[in-house]
């Protein structure tokens, strides 16, 4: 298929960077070490459970759920317009 100057599979290329850029950055959020005794945010005592599944966990399950609904942003722009450039 002829996409211009781009080569065969570059479009795929992309997408599977994009992909492996979203798990590196997935997996560095992560918790890692000793986990917290008291959650960071409010202080309340983090379940025996919670520190087991998630060694290094900082935050109780109800802090961590509200983190979780802010949007996040990848910031990395692999679409090269000039109009998703100047966001």
């Amino acid at each position: 298929m002829a996409n211009g100057w781009a080569p065969d599979g570059a479009v795929r290329d992309q997408i599977a960077d994009t992909v492996k850029d979203a798990v590196s950055a997935a997996r560095a959020r992560m918790p890692s070490g000793e986990s917290a005794e008291d959650c960071e945010v409010c202080g309340e005592d983090i379940p025996q459970k919670r520190r087991d599944a998630l060694p290094g966990v900082r935050t109780c399950v109800a802090c961590q759920a509200e983190r979780d609904q802010r949007p996040a942003s990848s910031g990395i722009n692999r679409r090269g317009s000039k109009d998703s450039q100047l966001r």
